[in-house]
C-alpha cells in the first residue's frame, strides 16, 4: 500500500512518522509546497519507508497529479485547501483520510462522485472533530431517546501564562474565527447558528487542568448527521478560565473585525493587528501542551434516565516529543488510514466519522486509541 500524506507540518510529521511503523503501509510518501518543511519530515521520520515530494497544492489538477498511484492518502492542510483535496482523490481514485472537518455540507454533495470513484472520503478525522463526534454518536446509539449532546473539547498550555492562559497549537487565524464566526448547533432537532462566544459556561477537569470555561464552537458534521437523533447537540471549546472573557471583551471592542479602518490615512485590518499583537501573548511556559474532551449524552433508556459521558484528558508526550494536540489529532487519522489499507473499512463514498466508528467498530478503535497512548474513560450514571 502507498499512502500520500499532505502537508509536513507538526500533525503531518507526526502521522508520517506512525505510518512508517505499519506492517500495513509499503511506502509513505511526504508531500509539502515547502522545501524544508519534507526535509524535516523525512529527517523526524528517519524509515526507509518515507520519501518526500514537494508540490504546490493549491490546484486540483496539482493535487490529482500528487495523488496518481497511490492507495490512500491523508490531508494535514489548512482548511481553504481541503476541498481541493477532496476532489483532487477523487480524481485520482485514492482513498482520503482528511482532518479537516469544516464545510461537511459541501463535502457531503461529492458523495455520489466518491461511490463512483470507488473510494471512501472521511472528513474531519482529527479529535474535534473526530474523536468527539463518534462518542456523541455512540452515546445516541446507545440510548432510546437522546436528548442532548455535548461535546467539550480544547487544547490548553501545561504552564499556562498570563494574560491570556493559552498557547498557540495551529494557525491563530483559526483561533480567530471561533470568535468572529457563528456556530452550527442543535436545537429542537433543528439546524441553529449560535452567536460566536456565546453560551459561556464555567467547568472543571482533572488536574493539573483544573478550573476551565467554554464557550459555544461549531459542531461541523455532527449537526446534519445527527440531527435526527437528538433534541439538542453542542461543541464548545475548553480554554483556561479568563480566556474566553478576555477575547470577547476583544471582539466586542471591534479588535477581531476583519474590514479595515482608516488610521492616519492608511488602511489599518483590526484582526491582523490583533494577531500580530496576540501571537506574542499566546505563549505557554513550555512546548508540554494537555488535550481535554467530554463527550456528554443524556436521554432515556428502558425508561429510565441516562446519563453517558467519556472524558479524556491526554498530555505532552515527552519520550516521544509529541506535542498532545499532535498527538490526539493526528493519531485518529492514522489509524483510520491503517484500517482502509487492511480492509477493514468497506464503506465507499464521503462519510463522516461518526457514521464510520460506530457499532461494532466502536470499541476496537477507542482500544487502538488507548493502546497508542490516548485512554478515554467511560462513565454511566442514571436516575429514577
Amino acid at each position: 500500500m502507498r499512502i500520500v500524506v499532505l502537508g509536513t507540518g507538526m500533525i503531518g510529521t507526526v502521522v508520517v512518522q506512525e505510518l512508517a511503523q505499519s506492517e500495513a503501509i509499503d511506502e509513505v510518501v511526504a508531500v509539502d509546497a515547502v522545501d524544508a518543511s519534507v526535509d524535516r519530515c523525512v529527517a523526524a521520520a528517519s524509515h526507509a519507508k518515507v520519501t518526500g515530494k514537494v508540490a504546490k497544492l493549491d490546484q486540483v489538477d496539482r493535487l490529482t497529479e500528487v495523488l496518481q498511484g497511490a492507495d490512500i492518502a491523508v490531508g494535514c492542510l489548512p482548511h481553504s485547501l481541503s476541498p481541493l483535496a477532496i476532489k483532487a482523490a477523487i480524481a485520482a481514485g485514492c482513498h482520503l483520510v482528511d482532518l479537516v472537518g469544516s464545510g461537511y455540507e459541501e463535502k457531503a454533495k461529492l458523495n455520489e462522485q466518491a461511490l463512483e470513484a470507488g473510494v471512501l472520503i472521511i472528513p474531519g478525522a482529527g479529535v474535534a472533530p473526530g474523536i468527539a463526534n463518534f462518542l456523541a454518536a455512540r452515546g445516541i446509539e446507545l440510548l432510546d431517546e437522546a436528548d442532548e449532546a455535548v461535546m467539550l473539547c480544547g487544547g490548553l498550555p501545561r504552564h499556562p501564562l498570563p494574560p491570556l492562559w493559552y498557547q498557540v497549537v495551529f494557525r491563530l487565524e483559526s483561533l480567530l474565527a471561533l470568535c468572529t464566526k457563528p456556530a452550527l448547533a442543535v436545537e429542537d432537532g433543528a439546524l441553529v447558528q449560535l452567536p460566536p462566544l456565546s453560551r459561556l459556561e464555567q467547568l472543571q477537569f482533572p488536574e493539573p487542568v483544573g478550573e476551565c470555561e467554554a464557550v459555544v464552537t461549531d459542531a461541523h458534521s455532527t449537526a446534519y448527521t445527527l440531527k435526527s437523533k437528538v433534541k439538542r447537540l453542542y461543541e464548545k471549546t475548553v480554554r483556561y478560565k479568563g480566556h474566553w472573557e478576555k477575547m470577547n471583551v476583544l471582539a466586542e471592542l471591534g479588535f477581531l473585525d476583519g474590514t479595515p479602518v482608516e488610521v492616519e490615512g492608511a488602511l489599518v485590518s483590526p484582526q491582523k493587528l490583533a494577531i500580530a499583537l496576540l501571537e506574542r501573548k499566546m505563549k505557554g511556559g513550555s512546548n508540554e501542551d494537555i488535550t481535554v474532551l467530554r463527550v456528554t449524552v443524556t436521554g432515556t433508556r428502558n425508561g429510565v434516565r441516562t446519563k453517558l459521558e467519556w472524558e479524556m484528558v491526554d498530555h505532552y508526550d515527552s519520550e516521544r516529543k509529541i506535542t498532545s494536540m499532535a498527538k490526539t489529532t493526528g493519531f485518529p487519522a492514522v489509524i483510520l488510514a491503517e484500517w482502509i489499507a487492511e480492509g477493514k473499512l468497506e464503506q465507499r463514498g464521503v462519510a463522516a466519522i461518526e457514521d464510520v466508528i460506530i457499532g461494532r467498530r466502536f470499541d476496537p478503535f477507542v482500544q487502538e486509541l488507548g493502546r497508542r497512548g490516548i485512554p478515554i474513560s467511560f462513565k454511566e450514571e442514571t436516575t429514577e
